[in-house]
């Protein structure tokens, strides 16, 4: 016994210094703190609205069919959109690759139209397959929507740009501790943007925070086409106006970013 009380002493010290070590980690890092509490609330906050809307309207899905795939399919476009930037720019930082690029001639708008090209790339990779196989498994096809699925789904990818190149921009200016934006920025928008619910199921002094979002207007608009059979113009140019408002706003804020960065030398020594 008197042989193992010093391994054991020991062993507890190392741990008890790795637990230490990551400790200090979070303390430094905000970003990191955020994301541990962030899932966790915001799966109460949008299962919990689903819950309370679908309690006093259980035949509401009945009314349209796959109004709730058509739903999740459009919202995956934002997410992809904003990932597909976001990714795009990670990948730059992860091969250390971001300091060779701007010593060509290229520019940092240039770079950001160049993000969003692959971002509809990856989209229409994730997207397509996705809606062709809701056909033969649920018998909905979102095609059905016609003309304003176009619509929904520029108006869905504009937004997830402005998002990603929000976050590029995060990335720039606070280095790889903000990485974690690049997963969570967008789900951030998800209980407010009445995916699954009518914004009128929010408390009434958080609907004016949904109606400036382009994407409430978005996933308003669906369920007039699905539900009304007609094309809601008004909440189609709230959303394109708000878009431009938000794309500008990010660009904006890439460019103070890349300023930032390149002024301090950061350009060359962020990676992994």
């Amino acid at each position: 016994m008197t042989d193992l009380a010093p391994a054991i002493t020991g062993s507890l010290r190392r741990i008890s210094a790795l637990v230490l070590r990551h400790v200090y980690v979070l303390r430094t890092s905000w970003p990191r703190l955020l994301e541990l509490a962030y899932w966790p609330v915001m799966q109460v906050i949008v299962w919990g609205f689903i819950s309370t809307f679908l309690r006093t309207n259980s035949s509401w899905v009945a009314q349209a069919a796959g109004v709730l795939i058509a739903a999740a399919l459009l919202w995956d476009v934002l997410f992809r959109a904003q990932l597909g930037v976001s990714v795009s720019f990670l990948e730059e930082m992860w091969s250390r690759n971001l300091g060779h690029l701007f010593v060509s001639p290229l520019r940092p708008w240039e770079m950001v139209l160049g993000m969003m090209c692959m971002s509809f790339i990856r989209t229409m990779i994730g997207m397509i397959p996705a809606a062709l196989i809701a056909i033969p498994f649920y018998h909905y096809s979102i095609f059905s929507m016609g003309l304003p699925l176009l619509a929904f789904f520029l108006n869905l990818m504009v937004m997830g740009w402005s998002v990603g190149i929000a976050v590029a921009g995060l990335i720039l200016h606070y280095g790889m501790a903000a990485e974690s934006f690049a997963w969570v920025s967008i789900f951030a928008f998800a209980p407010v943007s009445g995916i699954y619910y009518p914004i009128t199921t929010l408390p009434e002094w958080l609907r004016p925070a949904a109606w400036a979002l382009p994407s409430a207007h978005v996933f308003e608009g669906m369920r007039t086409v699905m539900f009304e059979q007609r094309f809601p113009l008004g909440h189609f140019f709230a959303a394109v106006g708000l878009n431009l408002v938000f794309l500008a706003l990010a660009g904006l804020a890439f460019v103070l970013a890349f300023r930032y960065a390149r002024r301090r030398g950061k350009l060359l020594a962020m990676g992994e």
